[in-house]
């Protein structure tokens, strides 16, 4: 049986492609209700793309690097995330399954 290395996570990860919709981002925050809530840690942590930051008291989204799975929309309180699947032929293009 042959031995199968799919190597790491971080180079199968770097293989994607992305197709970035420039001015239609997929992903908007309400700023003030995540704040008054308390989330921003949350959406920081559970991302496994690291698509969101906190700057200054905000949330900072960078959409281009979001893997579409849906992680943050899950787990976000409501109200705090509008989310949606980019455009056709937009967005994150598998490349390692």
């Amino acid at each position: 049986m042959a031995n199968f290395n799919p190597g790491s996570i971080n180079d199968r990860l770097a293989s994607n492609v992305y197709e970035i919709d420039e001015g239609n981002p997929h992903i908007h925050v309400n700023q003030e209700l995540v704040r008054r809530m308390g989330a921003a840690k949350l959406l920081v942590n559970v991302c496994p793309a690291h698509v969101y930051s906190e700057e200054n008291g905000e949330i900072a989204v960078e959409y281009a690097a979001c893997l579409e799975c849906g992680t943050c929309l899950a787990v976000a309180p409501p109200g705090t995330l509008t989310w949606h699947y980019p455009a056709g032929s937009m967005g994150i293009v598998y490349r390692e399954g």
